[in-house]
């Protein structure tokens, strides 16, 4: 299992390179869009959100809103660390709290309310070659994190 340190400086390394590849196989616009979402997937969504690690340590004053994920999850459980299960269960984690807030934002008249749930599914429509080249970034910075952690989930897959 590699340490926090390891995982920072692996992901770090490797955002370029994926950007790269991504870049030349599906253009420009993927590239960066999928070499930001590597970094960041792998510097504030990765799968150890269920400790108290780097990537949590890093939301700083929001790390807050992880606590409840971390203790409803036992690290290294399934739901934490199984590929695509686990960055999927991390994203809708999130979007419930970005809706919690935009409600708030809302309801104390602070934002317009132009976030209906058909105004997002339209933008997702709209731009869905940039979503999936953001959730392939994110998903992938997880690949590598169960892969430099020789992560039992990721074997059980292979088999």
């Amino acid at each position: 299992m590699a340490s926090g340190a390891t995982h920072d400086k692996i992901t770090k390394l490797l955002s370029l390179p994926f950007g790269i590849v991504i870049a030349m196989c599906l253009g420009q616009e993927a590239g960066l869009i999928s070499g930001i979402s590597f970094l960041i997937g792998g510097l504030w969504l990765s799968p150890d959100l269920d400790t108290t690690s780097n990537a949590f340590k890093r939301w700083g004053p929001l790390k807050w809103i992880w606590k409840p994920y971390k203790k409803l999850l036992s690290h290294r459980s399934f739901l934490s660390h199984a590929p695509i299960i686990g960055t999927t269960l991390r994203l809708l984690y999130l979007a419930i709290w970005s809706s919690l807030t935009i409600m708030l934002l809302i309801k104390l008249s602070i934002v317009h309310n132009n976030f209906t749930l058909g105004e997002i599914s339209k933008n997702i429509y709209l731009h869905k070659e940039r979503y999936l080249a953001c959730i392939v970034g994110i998903e992938i910075s997880a690949w590598l994190h169960l892969l430099l952690d020789g992560d039992p989930n990721l074997i059980r897959l292979k088999k």
